[in-house]
This record gives C-alpha cells, sequence and structure tokens, in this order.
C-alpha cells in the first residue's frame, strides 16, 4: 500500500472557496483507490473461509474485474469473472481490460445480458456453484459490508478541515463508507455515473446517517457515455494540475463540482475535499473507442 496524500487543485475559485483532491489513485499501481478499500476485509474474510476462489461480476471495462484478478493473483486466489456480453469472447485481444485480467489468471465465463441480470437469483448462483464448485463472491462493482468498511478509512484525521467531501458513485459501497466515517459538520456529495435514482434505495442498505444527497445533473447520458466537452475538461485539469481523471467517475465527478462553484451551490469559504477513486485503468480501453469515434483522446501522463 502505497501513501495518499491530498493535493491542492490550482484553480482560483470565487468566494474564497478551496479545492483538494485525496489521490486514492496512488494507493496501488493495479489495485487503485476505491478497489483497493473494497477488496482489503474481503479478502481477508476469503482467507478466514479458507476459500480458494474468488467469483466475481463485471463488464468488459470493468475496473472491478482488472483489480479482483490483480490482487487475486497477489493473494494467491483463483478468480472467474462472469462478464456481461456473450459477443465478447472472441473480441479479448481488442480489450485492455481484459487482456490484463487474462494475463493475471482470470478465467472468464461470458453470459448475456439478460442472463446477467440475474446475477443477484439464488439459482442462478447454485448454477454458478454446480459449475465452478465452491467461491467467495464478491458481488459486481464490490460493494457489500466489508466493502464499505473498508471504505469507511479513506476519511482521515486531517480531512476534519473540508465542509464537503465529493465523490463519484457507481454500485454505492465508497460513499456509504464515506458517510458512516465523516464527522458531523461535512456534507457527503455523490455524483452517479449511472442515470436512474434506485442508487438513493442502494445506499441506505450501508449508510447510517442522513448527511448526504445524490447529484444526478453529470452523468453526460449515462454509464460510459462520454462527448467532446468532458473530453477536453479531463485534459486540461490534467494539464493544469497533473491529476488524471478517468471518464467513467472521477472526471464526471470533478467536472461536477467545478460547475456546481460557478453555480454558487457552495458558501464562501467552503473547502471541498474530491476523492479521487482510480479507475485509470479504462482510459486505454476509452481511447480505443474515442478514435473509432475520431473524437480526440485522453492525455493521463506527461
Amino acid at each position: 500500500m502505497n501513501p495518499v496524500f491530498n493535493q491542492p487543485i490550482n484553480i482560483q475559485f470565487p468566494k474564497d472557496i478551496s479545492m483538494t483532491i485525496k489521490r486514492e489513485d496512488l494507493i496501488h499501481p493495479f489495485v487503485s483507490g476505491n478497489k483497493f478499500r473494497k477488496l482489503k476485509y474481503n479478502l481477508l474474510q476469503a482467507k478466514a473461509e479458507n476459500k480458494t476462489t474468488l467469483l466475481t461480476f463485471g463488464g468488459a471495462f470493468s475496473n472491478h474485474i482488472a483489480a479482483v484478478a490483480y490482487a487475486g493473483k497477489e493473494q494467491g486466489f483463483k478468480t472467474i469473472g462472469i462478464i456481461r456480453g456473450d459477443e465478447l469472447p472472441n473480441k479479448i485481444n481488442e480489450n485492455p481490460t481484459l487482456i490484463f485480467a487474462q494475463e493475471n489468471g482470470m478465467q472468464f465465463e461470458f453470459i448475456s445480458r439478460e442472463e446477467y441480470r440475474l446475477k443477484s437469483e439464488k439459482s442462478f448462483l447454485e448454477k454458478l456453484k454446480a459449475k465452478f464448485g465452491d467461491f467467495y463472491l464478491i458481488p459486481e462493482g464490490g460493494t457489500n459490508e466489508l466493502a464499505v468498511k473498508g471504505c469507511e478509512e479513506i476519511l482521515t484525521d486531517e480531512d476534519s478541515v473540508f465542509d464537503y467531501i465529493c465523490c463519484a458513485v457507481g454500485t454505492g459501497g465508497t460513499i456509504s463508507g464515506l458517510i458512516n466515517s465523516a464527522l458531523p459538520n461535512q456534507k457527503i456529495l455523490g455524483f452517479p455515473a449511472l442515470k436512474g435514482n434506485f442508487l438513493n434505495d442502494e445506499i441506505r442498505i450501508f449508510a447510517k446517517k442522513d448527511n448526504w444527497i445524490l447529484i444526478s445533473d453529470y452523468h453526460f447520458g449515462g454509464y460510459g457515455k462520454i462527448n467532446l466537452e468532458l473530453i477536453e475538461f479531463i485534459n486540461a485539469f490534467f494539464e493544469e494540475n497533473k491529476v488524471p481523471l478517468d471518464p467513467i467517475y472521477t472526471g464526471k465527478m470533478v467536472f461536477g463540482v467545478i460547475d456546481l462553484i460557478r453555480k454558487n451551490y457552495f458558501p464562501a469559504n467552503s473547502k471541498i475535499l474530491l476523492i479521487h477513486s482510480g479507475g485509470l485503468q479504462g482510459i486505454e480501453g476509452m481511447n480505443i473507442k474515442l478514435k473509432e469515434k475520431k473524437l480526440p483522446i485522453l492525455n493521463n501522463n506527461d
């Protein structure tokens, strides 16, 4: 585990508002950000249960799939990825995420999108046990009680100076951990990467306080959607601050926070902390898609 640090953002904001980003993306070279946090206690539990195999779910460019593959190999587990999309078996070599996961020993099972919707059904899980034997199940995105416990460790004593904690939201585990560990005077703002209001109910399963709100205006059309405005924002932010952002989660969250500042959402003198939850491995795959669409690519290195 590498040290995480808080990096001030070099933008002059109105009303003496300040912004800092917590560089969780630097916590591990391959299991970065919230994936490290979510897997920490799940891997310990898998070992306590004497499991030798991890099984999980994800899409073709999933940060979670890549992280489980590497962490599993590092910790001595066999890993199985149930991948959404039965058209993908012949396209592995076109997909940097799947190549990485396969190189780290993950076995794939590609299923249709219809079947993938059954991933939480008991009967479907029983079929997987019949096929793959005994395994430790990690949900899609890694969110469960142990994942939230890990995410509760993101905030530290030095973060007590901040009024607002902002994060991207996928399955709700990271924001739940932040909600539980935040101080009474702190407000948690979540920026969903997906359309829909179902996340409120998912978060309430794990969150123990009411110090949070979801801001659903910055998904750019839905999960995995991106346009020229977002690309240019992410590239300009990297140029000015040397902080790479991913286009699925953190890029949209940071765009949203800065837009809200300009719209006077935050009171004067607000101190805002952004959580960089990692996800940078997905940039390579996104750049392949951007080239196909004749759009500029994302820059994430000097």
